[in-house]
């Protein structure tokens, strides 16, 4: 069993580097990703009710919540690098770590801002995770990316519609009101104090990954940890 493990995780890293990968380009390095005064043309009236916050979230978890090895991403909902990174290098991370129990992975909210919906979209995740969990966030999460240049409240709302137990009109709200901006805003302290330069930004154990967002270069930092 060990060793067909071994030879998995040898097959997955020779492969790594052909498959899909953004490299050391993120949003907000340079500030040439960001917006001074976007202008999204949303109207961010609405009528809903927003998910009552408590407190501050913990973040989102996939796979062993209890494993020796976390990694831990910073993203920005609006960065389109972050899309590149979620949509493609995400799915081979989590089908050969997260999926098998050998890593804890966490989302975290790094607004830097691209846009005004950076913020927004945020919150509404994460009254997503509040409302229904952690495993309906990571797929609202995704389509949001799948959708990023629709990012809006009529998005937020109409993405809901897919995940089941969520009120799409709530989500709507908390988007509109950023109901969740202390949990973003606690997100993206934590990451200036562990020195995010820009996003997506990829952590393994605290570390930064050195060579980028990409499969192989996460890949390697796992298997060093692991």
């Amino acid at each position: 069993m060990y060793e067909d493990s071994v030879r998995t995780r040898r097959r997955f890293l020779a492969g790594a580097a052909t498959a899909t990968a953004i490299g050391v380009a993120g949003c907000g390095g340079d500030g040439s990703d960001t917006e001074d005064d976007p202008d999204d043309g949303t109207d961010p009236t609405t009528t809903a009710a927003a998910p009552t916050n408590a407190g501050v979230l913990d973040p989102p978890v996939a796979g062993n919540p209890d494993a020796d090895v976390t990694v831990m991403v910073f993203e920005d909902y609006a960065c389109p690098h972050c899309a590149d990174y979620s949509l493609n290098v995400f799915p081979e991370i989590r089908s050969q770590y997260i999926d098998t129990g050998e890593i804890r992975y966490e989302f975290r909210d790094f607004p830097i801002p691209v846009s005004a919906e950076s913020s927004r979209a945020a919150s509404a995740a994460r009254a997503v995770q509040d409302t229904v969990g952690d495993a309906a966030y990571y797929t609202y999460a995704k389509q949001l990316f799948e959708n990023q240049s629709d990012l809006g409240l009529d998005t937020y709302e109409s993405e809901a519609n897919d995940i089941d137990g969520a009120d799409p009109a709530a989500i709507r709200a908390a988007g509109a009101e950023e109901s969740y901006s202390a949990t973003v805003q606690a997100d993206r302290q934590r990451g200036i104090e562990m020195g995010v330069g820009g996003t997506p930004e990829v952590f393994v154990d605290g570390s930064i990954v050195e060579g980028g967002a990409t499969v192989d270069s996460i890949s390697s930092a796992i298997e060093d940890a692991l």
